[in-house]
């Protein structure tokens, strides 16, 4: 592909983007949008990244950037990428700026082909019809923007029509899945097989391989892999590691066994060595029941600690609210059904675990808010902003959601996930960055 040849946006394209633009954004003033269509350019498959905004009522449009299925190159124009600002695009040309930005010349340079590539829905993927190579690629069930990446893996392997065939969109790009595919007539059986399940949830790829190895439930291995991840890479179960020591592989199966998490039993630990008990005995380090140990522990170590802590009460709640105010800006009144508010005070954990019957007013968690390791945030329904529905603890540190449970533990559904990880955690983490540059 060559810049001297980028050809301007087609019509009848332009017309699909507007459509496409008004009907998800109304029109927006000032947010820069992208969007991108398929084309060739000196022969090549590209795609064309369209950057468009809306400014007093007026809609702007601009190429800003160039992939090819086959080159290790792109091409950008009037744009730059900053670490905290993400994607910024020059408007001076359309005069929309009173100066010209230091990275706009009219010119199109180059990046390497993994860069300058915003996420930008395709409006012409049809297109790709016109390529007899591509014609068993099953190109229109892949659901997602980056369609030469899936273009690039088919290529080197073909196999990867047949796992979109099955619906299994989320392992296409592996390439260890496709090697398998082509390798083990068993394993292709055995993900159509398993398809509904392996559609329901996106799996690790090794507890793909571990279910077909041993024959055993794809949740029961995708559970336990992930315990094995957090409790080695997590800082906050430093203390369950460095307990557990080489015990690893039976504590795991234990806390699968006993359908509870790390998190749960890092509680526990903590209650246990407060109370002074020995929990190096299997009886205190592997409960046979440990939801009512938990529990038991749990009080126990709330009355001896409420006990300790009454001269300090005052001190604490000073500082707790402290600390909410400090980070106020992270509480957000969407659009949507729900709203999620920062705990004000160590008597909104207490009474928030009292309704909802988590431990959250009782293993510390104050203390851990208070000296800013993590934040405890409740999600409310609007219909009912004062009634405990889900509790939010937030990590500092990681700037990761920790834990987020409703009534008894239990998951929320999964608006309340996609509202936690998709609307709330980006907007608290852009918000926790200008906290800390304006510290």
């Amino acid at each position: 592909m060559k810049p001297e040849k980028i050809k301007p946006i087609p019509k009848y394209i332009l017309e699909r983007i507007k459509k496409k633009d008004l009907a998800d954004y109304k029109a927006q003033d000032g947010n820069v949008r992208y969007y991108a269509y398929l084309t060739k350019n000196d022969g090549e498959l590209v795609k064309m990244t369209v950057a468009v905004k809306n400014r007093y009522k007026k809609w702007y449009y601009k190429q800003c950037a160039m992939h090819g299925v086959h080159s290790e190159k792109c091409y950008l124009k009037d744009m730059v990428f900053y670490c905290i600002g993400g994607y910024q695009v020059g408007w001076f040309a359309e005069g929309l700026q009173t100066r010209q930005k230091w990275y706009e010349d009219d010119e199109w340079g180059w990046n390497d082909d993994k860069y300058f590539d915003p996420y930008a829905p395709i409006v012409n993927k049809e297109y790709l019809a016109k390529f007899p190579e591509y014609k068993y690629a099953a190109w229109e069930l892949y659901p997602y923007v980056d369609i030469l990446k899936y273009l690039r893996i088919y290529e080197a392997y073909p196999q990867a029509e047949y796992i979109l065939k099955l619906g299994l969109t989320g392992y296409v790009t592996s390439k260890q899945i496709l090697e398998k595919v082509a390798t083990d007539k068993s394993f292709r059986k055995w993900l159509g097989k398993h398809r509904e399940e392996l559609k329901a949830h996106q799996h690790y790829i090794t507890t793909v391989f571990q279910a077909y190895k041993k024959n055993k439930s794809l949740d029961e291995i995708q559970a336990f892999e992930k315990a094995k991840k957090e409790l080695r890479y997590n800082s906050d179960y430093k203390g369950v590691r460095e307990f557990i020591g080489k015990d690893k592989e039976r504590f795991l199966t234990y806390i699968g066994k006993q359908q509870t998490n790390l998190s749960s039993y890092a509680d526990y630990l903590k209650a246990g060595t407060y109370l002074g008990l020995d929990m190096t005995i299997d009886k205190n380090r592997y409960p046979h029941d440990f939801k009512r140990w938990h529990d038991i522990r749990s009080d126990e170590y709330a009355t001896k600690k409420a006990m300790t802590d009454r001269k300090e009460r005052a001190e604490l709640y000073s500082k707790f609210e402290k600390v909410a105010e400090k980070y106020l800006a992270l509480q957000n009144y969407t659009k949507g059904d729900y709203a999620i508010v920062i705990a004000r005070s160590p008597a909104d954990l207490i009474r928030e675990g009292e309704i909802l019957d988590h431990c959250v007013g009782r293993m510390g968690y104050d203390q851990k808010f208070v000296h800013e390791e993590t934040l405890i945030f409740f999600i409310r329904n609007k219909d009912n902003p004062d009634t405990p529905f889900v509790t939010v603890e937030y990590s500092l540190t990681s700037k990761k959601v920790l834990q987020c449970y409703g009534e008894h533990d239990s998951r929320p559904d999964e608006s309340v996930v996609t509202f936690v990880n998709k609307q709330w955690l980006p907007y608290a983490n852009r918000k926790i960055k200008k906290l800390q540059t304006a510290a």
